[in-house]
């Protein structure tokens, strides 16, 4: 093996590992925003802080054009899709469930894209897909089960967190199924952040109440975090692993839900019992079996 093949390998092995760790985080970054500000709040700025990054990099350093006619009706979907309604509602369910549960939930994504990709992509129905679906769902449940009895997680949260899943499933498959032409990957999701974000605004203004938003170092850690390590880097990573290689990329996925419940239980003190181990087991089993699509499954968060 030459010198050169040993670094490339040695980046993608580190690479994979810092996507792997980043973006499972997010359940857990949300939940200590979450301590000191209301749901839509942390959504708002968070997406704020993002798009105003990523929207300045973009034109002003990397000189990329702006949106076009149709693209911006295209972003504005996509953005509602992704952000308003997809992290409207995890931010929302975040309240109500453990960062281990969200984290999970998250890592199970390609499944549920794979299962709405045989109804809006009209692909020939795969049994395959639904028993993957059902496994997850399962280990979902198994994982929260015990929790629900002293209302760590509640029926509502873990309802709103499966449905914020499928609405990031349709705008996946809405991103993927239209021309972009070739309008930069750092646009698209500065854009989408942004006009996401506004979406939400409203719904954040009507539901403000000042005595629950107190600003503290723990909001902006846990915002910042997700808005710069979670919303960009994590991204970055990941379409430079998809760049490289997408089958391979693909396997990063499966160590996520292990990072993420890792995390939670050392920051949040989540308990790591038999049903944890066994939903977690039942959520790989998932991806396993799904066979997830790798053009479908790009992280755009």
């Amino acid at each position: 093996m030459t010198k050169q093949n040993i670094q490339s390998r040695q980046s993608w092995l580190i690479t994979g590992f810092i996507f792997a760790i980043l973006w499972p985080s997010a359940a857990t970054a949300t939940k200590v925003a979450l301590k000191d500000a209301q749901p839509l709040v942390v959504a708002v700025f968070r997406f704020g802080i993002a798009a105003v990054i990523m929207l300045s990099v973009s034109h002003f350093i990397l000189k990329n054009r702006l949106p076009q006619r149709k693209e911006w009706r295209q972003l504005a979907i996509y953005g509602l899709l992704n952000i308003a309604v997809y992290l409207g509602m995890y931010v929302v369910a975040m309240k109500e469930v453990t960062a281990s549960v969200g984290a999970l939930t998250v890592a199970a994504s390609p499944v549920f894209i794979s299962f709405l990709s045989l109804i809006f992509l009209k692909k020939p129905m795969n049994p395959r897909i639904l028993l993957a679906l059902l496994v997850c769902i399962s280990g979902f449940v198994m994982v929260a089960w015990p929790l629900f009895a002293d209302a760590s997680v509640t029926a509502r949260g873990l309802t709103l967190l499966m449905a914020s899943m499928f609405s990031y499933a349709l705008g996946t498959i809405y991103f993927t199924s239209r021309k972009w032409e070739g309008l930069h990957l750092l646009t698209i999701n500065g854009w989408q952040t942004l006009l996401g974000g506004v979406f939400l605004l409203p719904f954040m203004l009507l539901t403000y109440k000042s005595g629950s938003n107190l600003f503290s170092a723990g909001f902006w850690a846990g915002t910042l975090w997700l808005a710069l390590p979670v919303s960009i880097a994590a991204v970055l990573l990941w379409l430079k692993l998809i760049k490289q290689d997408a089958v391979k990329a693909g396997l990063w996925l499966f160590l996520c839900p292990i990072f993420g419940i890792i995390i939670a239980a050392v920051l949040m003190r989540d308990q790591i019992s038999l049903f944890t181990i066994g939903g977690l087991a039942m959520v790989l089993a998932g991806l396993g079996i799904s066979h997830y699509d790798k053009k479908l499954s790009t992280p755009m968060e």
